[in-house]
Protein backbone atom coordinates (compact mmCIF):
# COMPACT_ATOMS: atom_id res chain seq x y z
CA UNK A 1 0.00 0.00 0.00
CA UNK A 2 1.37 3.36 -0.96
CA UNK A 3 1.91 5.78 2.46
CA UNK A 4 3.74 8.78 1.44
CA UNK A 5 4.97 9.28 5.37
CA UNK A 6 6.04 5.54 5.78
CA UNK A 7 9.71 4.86 6.91
CA UNK A 8 9.42 1.89 4.65
CA UNK A 9 11.17 1.94 1.19
CA UNK A 10 8.37 -0.11 -0.07
CA UNK A 11 5.79 1.80 1.13
CA UNK A 12 6.84 5.44 0.15
CA UNK A 13 7.99 4.09 -3.19
CA UNK A 14 4.97 2.03 -3.98
CA UNK A 15 5.14 -0.36 -6.97
CA UNK A 16 1.49 -0.86 -7.39
CA UNK A 17 0.82 2.81 -7.20
CA UNK A 18 3.69 3.49 -9.98
CA UNK A 19 1.63 0.93 -12.18
CA UNK A 20 -1.63 2.67 -11.41
CA UNK A 21 0.08 5.92 -12.21
CA UNK A 22 0.82 5.07 -15.53
CA UNK A 23 -1.58 3.53 -16.48
CA UNK A 24 -3.84 6.69 -15.70
CA UNK A 25 -1.39 8.75 -17.53
CA UNK A 26 -1.55 6.10 -20.81
CA UNK A 27 -4.94 6.76 -20.80
CA UNK A 28 -5.17 10.00 -20.44
CA UNK A 29 -2.25 11.46 -23.05
CA UNK A 30 -4.89 12.71 -25.05
CA UNK A 31 -7.40 14.25 -22.80
CA UNK A 32 -7.04 18.04 -23.49
CA UNK A 33 -8.97 19.14 -20.29
CA UNK A 34 -7.50 17.17 -17.85
CA UNK A 35 -3.93 18.18 -19.28
CA UNK A 36 -5.03 21.54 -19.59
CA UNK A 37 -6.21 21.71 -15.88
CA UNK A 38 -2.91 19.83 -15.03
CA UNK A 39 -0.96 22.96 -16.86
CA UNK A 40 -2.99 25.13 -14.54
CA UNK A 41 -2.60 23.93 -11.51
CA UNK A 42 1.21 24.06 -11.98
CA UNK A 43 1.41 27.74 -13.30
CA UNK A 44 0.49 28.33 -9.38
CA UNK A 45 3.98 27.37 -9.01
CA UNK A 46 3.27 24.81 -5.96
CA UNK A 47 4.17 21.89 -7.97
CA UNK A 48 2.52 18.33 -8.65
CA UNK A 49 1.93 15.05 -7.80
CA UNK A 50 3.64 12.24 -9.56
CA UNK A 51 0.74 11.45 -11.26
CA UNK A 52 -0.49 14.43 -12.73
CA UNK A 53 3.27 15.06 -13.39
CA UNK A 54 3.31 11.46 -15.53
CA UNK A 55 0.33 12.68 -17.37
CA UNK A 56 2.16 15.70 -18.64
CA UNK A 57 5.18 13.55 -19.68
CA UNK A 58 2.84 11.23 -21.47
CA UNK A 59 0.89 13.71 -23.33
CA UNK A 60 0.79 13.35 -26.92
CA UNK A 61 -0.85 16.84 -27.88
CA UNK A 62 1.56 19.10 -29.67
CA UNK A 63 0.56 22.64 -28.31
CA UNK A 64 -0.11 21.21 -24.79
CA UNK A 65 3.92 20.22 -25.06
CA UNK A 66 4.81 23.58 -26.30
CA UNK A 67 2.96 25.15 -23.31
CA UNK A 68 4.70 22.41 -21.07
CA UNK A 69 8.18 23.75 -22.29
CA UNK A 70 7.22 27.01 -21.72
CA UNK A 71 5.81 26.80 -18.89
CA UNK A 72 9.28 24.73 -17.20
CA UNK A 73 11.17 27.68 -19.14
CA UNK A 74 9.47 30.59 -16.69
CA UNK A 75 9.17 28.14 -13.58
CA UNK A 76 13.32 27.63 -14.16
CA UNK A 77 13.48 31.54 -14.76
CA UNK A 78 11.11 32.51 -11.46
CA UNK A 79 13.03 30.39 -9.05
CA UNK A 80 16.40 30.22 -10.53
CA UNK A 81 16.56 33.58 -12.69
CA UNK A 82 19.66 32.77 -15.78
CA UNK A 83 22.13 31.54 -13.26
CA UNK A 84 24.14 28.39 -13.65
CA UNK A 85 25.94 26.81 -10.92
CA UNK A 86 29.33 24.97 -12.02
CA UNK A 87 31.30 22.30 -10.03
CA UNK A 88 33.28 19.19 -11.01
CA UNK A 89 33.47 15.80 -9.61
CA UNK A 90 36.91 14.32 -7.40
CA UNK A 91 37.00 10.79 -7.90
CA UNK A 92 38.93 9.23 -4.65
CA UNK A 93 39.07 5.55 -5.37
CA UNK A 94 37.35 2.93 -7.85
CA UNK A 95 37.46 0.27 -5.56
CA UNK A 96 34.77 -1.39 -4.83
CA UNK A 97 32.88 -4.46 -3.52
CA UNK A 98 29.78 -4.75 -5.36
CA UNK A 99 28.70 -6.22 -8.69
CA UNK A 100 26.86 -3.24 -10.45
CA UNK A 101 25.63 -4.91 -13.72
CA UNK A 102 26.04 -1.22 -15.39
CA UNK A 103 29.20 0.18 -13.59
CA UNK A 104 32.43 -0.79 -14.85
CA UNK A 105 33.78 -0.48 -11.19
CA UNK A 106 31.87 -3.66 -10.32
CA UNK A 107 33.87 -6.29 -8.72
CA UNK A 108 34.50 -8.75 -11.25
CA UNK A 109 35.98 -6.45 -13.57
CA UNK A 110 39.64 -7.42 -13.20
CA UNK A 111 41.48 -5.54 -16.19
CA UNK A 112 40.54 -1.54 -15.15
CA UNK A 113 43.07 0.25 -13.00
CA UNK A 114 42.42 0.54 -9.56
CA UNK A 115 43.63 3.49 -7.57
CA UNK A 116 43.03 5.03 -4.52
CA UNK A 117 44.37 8.81 -4.00
CA UNK A 118 46.48 9.73 -1.57
CA UNK A 119 46.31 13.32 0.25
CA UNK A 120 49.56 13.93 -1.50
CA UNK A 121 47.74 12.84 -4.78
CA UNK A 122 44.17 14.93 -3.52
CA UNK A 123 46.37 18.51 -2.83
CA UNK A 124 47.84 17.39 -6.28
CA UNK A 125 44.48 17.03 -8.06
CA UNK A 126 42.74 20.00 -5.47
CA UNK A 127 45.43 22.50 -7.09
CA UNK A 128 44.56 21.66 -10.51
CA UNK A 129 40.91 21.92 -10.14
CA UNK A 130 41.82 25.63 -8.30
CA UNK A 131 43.51 26.32 -11.08
CA UNK A 132 40.70 26.24 -13.39
CA UNK A 133 38.45 28.27 -11.07
CA UNK A 134 36.64 25.67 -9.66
CA UNK A 135 35.15 26.75 -6.20
CA UNK A 136 32.43 23.51 -5.96
CA UNK A 137 33.25 19.93 -5.80
CA UNK A 138 31.15 16.34 -5.33
CA UNK A 139 33.31 13.73 -4.29
CA UNK A 140 32.81 10.00 -5.45
CA UNK A 141 33.70 7.07 -4.35
CA UNK A 142 33.42 3.12 -4.55
CA UNK A 143 31.82 1.08 -2.01
CA UNK A 144 34.59 -0.72 -0.37
CA UNK A 145 34.80 -1.06 3.65
CA UNK A 146 38.35 -1.56 3.62
CA UNK A 147 39.63 0.40 0.96
CA UNK A 148 37.38 3.77 1.41
CA UNK A 149 36.44 3.63 4.97
CA UNK A 150 34.33 6.55 6.06
CA UNK A 151 37.33 7.58 7.91
CA UNK A 152 39.57 7.59 4.52
CA UNK A 153 36.24 9.77 3.14
CA UNK A 154 36.49 12.24 6.19
CA UNK A 155 40.36 12.61 6.22
CA UNK A 156 39.83 13.87 2.03
CA UNK A 157 37.54 16.26 3.24
CA UNK A 158 39.80 17.85 5.81
CA UNK A 159 42.52 17.57 3.09
CA UNK A 160 40.30 19.48 0.62
CA UNK A 161 38.92 22.05 2.47
CA UNK A 162 42.52 23.19 3.97
CA UNK A 163 44.03 23.47 0.78
CA UNK A 164 44.81 26.97 -0.27
CA UNK A 165 46.37 27.18 -3.47
CA UNK A 166 46.66 31.01 -4.59
CA UNK A 167 43.51 32.44 -4.87
CA UNK A 168 41.41 29.48 -5.08
CA UNK A 169 39.89 27.62 -2.44
CA UNK A 170 37.28 24.80 -2.40
CA UNK A 171 34.20 26.41 -0.87
CA UNK A 172 31.37 23.40 -0.55
CA UNK A 173 32.05 19.58 -0.84
CA UNK A 174 29.27 17.64 -1.69
CA UNK A 175 29.79 13.44 -1.08
CA UNK A 176 28.30 10.82 -3.35
CA UNK A 177 29.23 7.75 -1.30
CA UNK A 178 27.28 4.95 -1.18
CA UNK A 179 24.38 4.52 1.53
CA UNK A 180 25.97 4.08 5.34
CA UNK A 181 24.43 4.66 8.68
CA UNK A 182 22.70 7.71 10.77
CA UNK A 183 26.30 7.70 12.68
CA UNK A 184 28.65 7.85 9.76
CA UNK A 185 25.98 10.83 8.16
CA UNK A 186 26.63 12.51 11.28
CA UNK A 187 29.88 12.48 10.92
CA UNK A 188 30.22 13.75 7.33
CA UNK A 189 28.04 16.50 8.66
CA UNK A 190 30.29 17.42 11.12
CA UNK A 191 32.91 17.66 8.67
CA UNK A 192 31.37 20.48 6.98
CA UNK A 193 30.02 18.86 3.64
CA UNK A 194 27.22 20.48 1.52
CA UNK A 195 25.18 18.21 -0.57
CA UNK A 196 24.60 14.69 0.24
CA UNK A 197 23.87 13.08 -2.95
CA UNK A 198 23.02 9.02 -4.03
CA UNK A 199 21.29 7.89 -7.31
CA UNK A 200 18.93 4.93 -6.79
CA UNK A 201 19.58 3.87 -9.85
CA UNK A 202 16.08 2.54 -10.32
CA UNK A 203 13.05 2.25 -8.00
CA UNK A 204 11.72 -0.66 -9.51
CA UNK A 205 12.59 -3.34 -7.49
CA UNK A 206 13.02 -6.44 -9.13
CA UNK A 207 14.90 -4.35 -11.83
CA UNK A 208 17.41 -2.92 -8.89
CA UNK A 209 18.06 -6.44 -7.38
CA UNK A 210 18.61 -7.93 -10.72
CA UNK A 211 20.91 -4.76 -11.46
CA UNK A 212 22.79 -5.17 -8.12
CA UNK A 213 23.42 -9.07 -8.01
CA UNK A 214 25.82 -8.93 -5.75
CA UNK A 215 27.77 -6.40 -2.46
CA UNK A 216 25.63 -4.48 0.21
CA UNK A 217 23.94 -2.36 -2.84
CA UNK A 218 21.82 -5.52 -3.35
CA UNK A 219 19.61 -4.16 -0.27
CA UNK A 220 16.67 -2.03 -2.01
CA UNK A 221 15.51 -1.01 0.98
CA UNK A 222 18.62 -0.04 2.72
CA UNK A 223 19.94 2.05 -0.28
CA UNK A 224 16.13 3.76 -0.58
CA UNK A 225 16.00 4.47 2.95
CA UNK A 226 19.53 6.16 3.30
CA UNK A 227 18.07 9.77 2.48
CA UNK A 228 16.09 9.30 5.51
CA UNK A 229 18.81 8.36 7.75
CA UNK A 230 21.43 11.44 6.13
CA UNK A 231 18.52 13.68 7.52
CA UNK A 232 18.11 11.67 10.72
CA UNK A 233 22.77 12.07 10.76
CA UNK A 234 21.75 16.20 10.40
CA UNK A 235 22.17 16.66 6.79
CA UNK A 236 19.67 18.91 5.35
CA UNK A 237 20.74 19.41 1.62
CA UNK A 238 20.07 15.56 0.24
CA UNK A 239 20.49 14.98 -3.76
CA UNK A 240 18.41 12.35 -5.69
CA UNK A 241 18.97 10.65 -9.26
CA UNK A 242 18.04 7.66 -11.49
CA UNK A 243 20.40 6.48 -14.30
CA UNK A 244 17.87 6.60 -16.74
CA UNK A 245 18.11 3.80 -19.67
CA UNK A 246 18.69 1.30 -16.76
CA UNK A 247 14.73 0.60 -16.66
CA UNK A 248 11.37 1.64 -18.54
CA UNK A 249 11.59 5.71 -18.22
CA UNK A 250 8.25 6.46 -17.21
CA UNK A 251 8.96 4.06 -14.01
CA UNK A 252 11.34 6.07 -12.27
CA UNK A 253 10.52 9.87 -13.66
CA UNK A 254 7.58 8.37 -11.29
CA UNK A 255 9.77 7.24 -8.56
CA UNK A 256 12.15 9.64 -7.98
CA UNK A 257 8.83 12.47 -7.51
CA UNK A 258 7.34 9.79 -4.90
CA UNK A 259 10.62 9.88 -3.75
CA UNK A 260 10.74 13.87 -3.92
CA UNK A 261 7.00 13.99 -2.08
CA UNK A 262 8.34 11.64 0.78
CA UNK A 263 10.91 13.45 1.62
CA UNK A 264 9.00 16.85 1.94
CA UNK A 265 5.90 14.82 3.97
CA UNK A 266 8.16 12.93 6.01
CA UNK A 267 11.32 14.84 6.77
CA UNK A 268 9.88 18.45 5.43
CA UNK A 269 12.62 19.40 3.56
CA UNK A 270 12.68 18.09 -0.18
CA UNK A 271 15.47 17.30 -2.18
CA UNK A 272 18.11 19.87 -2.61
CA UNK A 273 18.88 18.61 -6.27
CA UNK A 274 17.51 15.67 -8.65
CA UNK A 275 20.15 14.78 -11.13
CA UNK A 276 19.26 13.03 -14.50
CA UNK A 277 22.67 11.00 -15.81
CA UNK A 278 21.77 8.80 -18.86
CA UNK A 279 23.51 5.53 -19.30
CA UNK A 280 26.86 6.48 -21.33
CA UNK A 281 29.37 3.79 -22.71
CA UNK A 282 32.54 2.84 -20.21
CA UNK A 283 35.07 0.16 -19.86
CA UNK A 284 33.32 -3.46 -19.34
CA UNK A 285 29.93 -1.86 -20.22
CA UNK A 286 27.75 -1.66 -23.28
CA UNK A 287 25.16 0.63 -22.68
CA UNK A 288 23.28 -1.38 -25.87
CA UNK A 289 23.22 -4.36 -24.30
CA UNK A 290 20.29 -2.06 -21.93
CA UNK A 291 17.30 -1.62 -23.69
CA UNK A 292 15.71 1.14 -22.26
CA UNK A 293 17.89 4.37 -23.64
CA UNK A 294 15.96 7.64 -24.49
CA UNK A 295 15.92 9.79 -27.16
CA UNK A 296 17.38 13.58 -26.48
CA UNK A 297 13.65 14.58 -27.21
CA UNK A 298 12.45 12.56 -24.39
CA UNK A 299 15.40 13.76 -22.23
CA UNK A 300 14.22 17.03 -22.36
CA UNK A 301 10.70 16.64 -21.51
CA UNK A 302 11.56 14.51 -18.80
CA UNK A 303 14.30 17.52 -17.27
CA UNK A 304 10.83 19.85 -18.61
CA UNK A 305 8.05 18.06 -16.33
CA UNK A 306 10.37 17.65 -13.27
CA UNK A 307 10.76 21.24 -13.19
CA UNK A 308 6.89 21.78 -13.27
CA UNK A 309 6.82 18.80 -10.41
CA UNK A 310 9.62 19.84 -8.24
CA UNK A 311 9.87 23.54 -8.93
CA UNK A 312 12.15 24.20 -6.12
CA UNK A 313 14.70 21.60 -6.70
CA UNK A 314 18.08 22.63 -8.10
CA UNK A 315 18.44 19.99 -11.18
CA UNK A 316 22.24 18.97 -12.78
CA UNK A 317 23.08 17.66 -15.84
CA UNK A 318 26.59 16.41 -16.18
CA UNK A 319 29.04 16.18 -18.73
CA UNK A 320 27.92 12.12 -19.54
CA UNK A 321 25.81 14.59 -21.99
CA UNK A 322 27.01 16.55 -25.27
CA UNK A 323 27.15 20.31 -25.62
CA UNK A 324 23.90 20.39 -27.83
CA UNK A 325 21.91 18.43 -25.57
CA UNK A 326 23.22 20.74 -22.14
CA UNK A 327 21.83 23.44 -24.03
CA UNK A 328 18.71 22.04 -24.96
CA UNK A 329 17.79 21.38 -21.44
CA UNK A 330 19.43 24.24 -19.61
CA UNK A 331 16.42 26.44 -20.63
CA UNK A 332 14.04 23.87 -19.45
CA UNK A 333 15.22 23.43 -16.05
CA UNK A 334 18.63 22.71 -15.37
CA UNK A 335 20.46 24.97 -12.71
CA UNK A 336 23.93 23.16 -12.05
CA UNK A 337 26.32 21.99 -14.92
CA UNK A 338 29.84 19.87 -14.38
CA UNK A 339 32.53 21.29 -16.35
CA UNK A 340 35.97 19.62 -17.58
CA UNK A 341 35.30 16.64 -15.56
CA UNK A 342 37.01 13.85 -15.43
CA UNK A 343 35.50 10.59 -14.09
CA UNK A 344 38.53 8.61 -13.60
CA UNK A 345 40.74 8.40 -10.42
CA UNK A 346 43.31 11.48 -10.74
CA UNK A 347 43.54 12.78 -13.94
CA UNK A 348 43.05 16.90 -13.20
CA UNK A 349 46.99 17.45 -12.28
CA UNK A 350 48.12 14.88 -15.08
CA UNK A 351 46.34 13.13 -17.43
CA UNK A 352 45.51 9.22 -17.33
CA UNK A 353 47.44 7.01 -19.23
CA UNK A 354 45.39 4.97 -21.93
CA UNK A 355 46.47 1.74 -20.26
CA UNK A 356 45.84 3.03 -16.97
CA UNK A 357 42.38 4.12 -17.46
CA UNK A 358 40.20 4.02 -14.43
CA UNK A 359 37.06 6.17 -15.67
CA UNK A 360 33.60 4.96 -14.56
CA UNK A 361 31.85 6.49 -18.25
CA UNK A 362 32.91 8.23 -20.93
CA UNK A 363 32.57 12.11 -20.83
CA UNK A 364 30.69 13.39 -23.97
CA UNK A 365 31.68 17.03 -23.37
CA UNK A 366 35.21 17.44 -23.48
CA UNK A 367 35.88 21.64 -23.23
CA UNK A 368 37.73 23.60 -20.76
CA UNK A 369 35.66 25.00 -18.22
CA UNK A 370 36.72 28.49 -19.49
CA UNK A 371 35.41 27.23 -22.76
CA UNK A 372 31.54 26.30 -20.64
CA UNK A 373 31.71 29.70 -18.86
CA UNK A 374 32.18 31.82 -22.17
CA UNK A 375 29.10 28.99 -23.73
CA UNK A 376 26.87 29.65 -20.85
CA UNK A 377 27.40 33.54 -20.68
CA UNK A 378 27.17 34.22 -24.59
CA UNK A 379 24.03 32.30 -24.55
CA UNK A 380 23.20 34.63 -21.82
CA UNK A 381 23.18 32.46 -18.50
CA UNK A 382 25.25 34.05 -15.18
CA UNK A 383 27.64 30.80 -14.37
CA UNK A 384 28.25 30.94 -10.75
CA UNK A 385 30.75 30.03 -8.44
CA UNK A 386 28.90 30.95 -5.29
CA UNK A 387 28.75 28.55 -2.33
CA UNK A 388 26.90 31.50 0.21
CA UNK A 389 24.06 29.69 1.12
CA UNK A 390 26.06 26.46 2.53
CA UNK A 391 28.29 28.96 3.88
CA UNK A 392 25.62 30.82 5.75
CA UNK A 393 23.62 28.52 7.07
CA UNK A 394 20.94 28.83 4.79
CA UNK A 395 20.08 25.17 4.13
CA UNK A 396 17.62 22.76 4.31
CA UNK A 397 14.38 24.50 5.40
CA UNK A 398 16.06 27.33 5.79
CA UNK A 399 17.18 27.48 2.00
CA UNK A 400 13.70 26.16 0.65
CA UNK A 401 11.73 28.84 2.57
CA UNK A 402 13.71 31.61 0.72
CA UNK A 403 13.86 29.49 -2.40
CA UNK A 404 10.07 29.22 -2.59
CA UNK A 405 9.11 32.62 -1.28
CA UNK A 406 10.70 34.06 -4.58
CA UNK A 407 13.50 36.09 -1.63
CA UNK A 408 17.00 33.93 -2.28
CA UNK A 409 17.11 35.59 -5.48
CA UNK A 410 17.91 39.07 -3.72
CA UNK A 411 21.32 36.71 -2.35
CA UNK A 412 22.08 34.46 -4.99
CA UNK A 413 21.80 36.95 -8.05
CA UNK A 414 24.60 39.04 -6.37
CA UNK A 415 26.80 36.54 -5.34
CA UNK A 416 26.51 35.07 -8.62
CA UNK A 417 27.48 38.43 -10.11
CA UNK A 418 30.82 38.45 -7.80
CA UNK A 419 31.84 35.09 -7.91
CA UNK A 420 31.80 35.54 -11.68
CA UNK A 421 33.66 38.01 -11.48
CA UNK A 422 36.33 36.30 -9.11
CA UNK A 423 36.64 33.61 -12.09
CA UNK A 424 37.32 36.36 -14.39
CA UNK A 425 39.67 37.83 -12.42
CA UNK A 426 41.90 35.08 -11.70
CA UNK A 427 41.38 32.11 -14.51
CA UNK A 428 39.76 33.03 -17.82
CA UNK A 429 41.41 34.39 -21.10
CA UNK A 430 41.13 37.44 -22.38
CA UNK A 431 37.85 36.55 -24.79
CA UNK A 432 35.92 35.35 -22.03
CA UNK A 433 36.77 38.11 -19.74
CA UNK A 434 35.65 40.75 -22.19
CA UNK A 435 32.32 38.40 -22.62
CA UNK A 436 31.86 38.73 -18.89
CA UNK A 437 32.68 42.07 -17.90
CA UNK A 438 29.69 43.04 -20.75
CA UNK A 439 27.63 40.17 -19.01
CA UNK A 440 28.03 41.62 -15.07
CA UNK A 441 27.83 44.92 -16.23
CA UNK A 442 24.21 44.06 -18.04
CA UNK A 443 23.23 41.80 -15.14
CA UNK A 444 23.52 44.71 -12.73
CA UNK A 445 20.52 45.99 -13.58
CA UNK A 446 18.44 42.61 -12.00
CA UNK A 447 19.76 43.97 -9.05
CA UNK A 448 17.07 46.54 -8.10
CA UNK A 449 17.36 47.55 -4.46
CA UNK A 450 19.50 50.43 -4.79
CA UNK A 451 21.13 49.54 -1.14
CA UNK A 452 22.07 46.13 -2.62
CA UNK A 453 23.20 47.01 -6.12
CA UNK A 454 25.40 50.03 -4.72
CA UNK A 455 26.91 47.04 -2.09
CA UNK A 456 27.20 44.70 -5.33
CA UNK A 457 29.25 47.77 -6.87
CA UNK A 458 31.53 48.46 -4.13
CA UNK A 459 32.71 44.61 -3.89
CA UNK A 460 33.02 44.22 -7.39
CA UNK A 461 35.59 46.97 -7.15
CA UNK A 462 37.58 45.64 -4.26
CA UNK A 463 37.71 42.21 -6.49
CA UNK A 464 39.38 44.01 -9.29
CA UNK A 465 41.82 45.49 -6.98
CA UNK A 466 42.21 41.67 -5.41
CA UNK A 467 40.08 40.70 -2.64
CA UNK A 468 38.09 37.77 -2.63
CA UNK A 469 35.31 35.98 -0.93
CA UNK A 470 32.45 38.81 -0.67
CA UNK A 471 28.62 37.36 -0.18
CA UNK A 472 25.64 38.03 1.20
Amino acid sequence: MYQVMSPKAEEFISHEEIMESLAYAGQNKGNRELIGQIIEKAKLRKGLSHREAAVLLDCELEDKNQEIYALAEQIKKDFYGNRIVMFAPLYLSNYCINGCEYCPYHLKNKHIARKKLTQEDIVKEVAALQDMGHKRLALEAGEDPVNNPIEYILECIQTIYGIKHKNGAIRRVNVNIAATTVENYRKLKEAGIGTYILFQETYDKKSYEKLHPTGPKHDYAYHTEAMDRAMDGGIDDVGLGVLFGLNNYRYDFTGILMHAEHLEAYKGVGPHTISVPRLRRADDIDPDVFDNGISDEMFAKIVACIRIAVPYTGMIVSTRESKACREKVLHLGVSQISGASKTSVGGYAEPEEEEDNSAQFDVSDNRTLDEVVKWLMELGYVPSFCTACYREGRTGDRFMSLLKSGQIVNCCHPNALMTLKEYLEDYASEDTKKVGEALIEKELDVVTNPKVRGKVEEYLANIHKGERDFRF
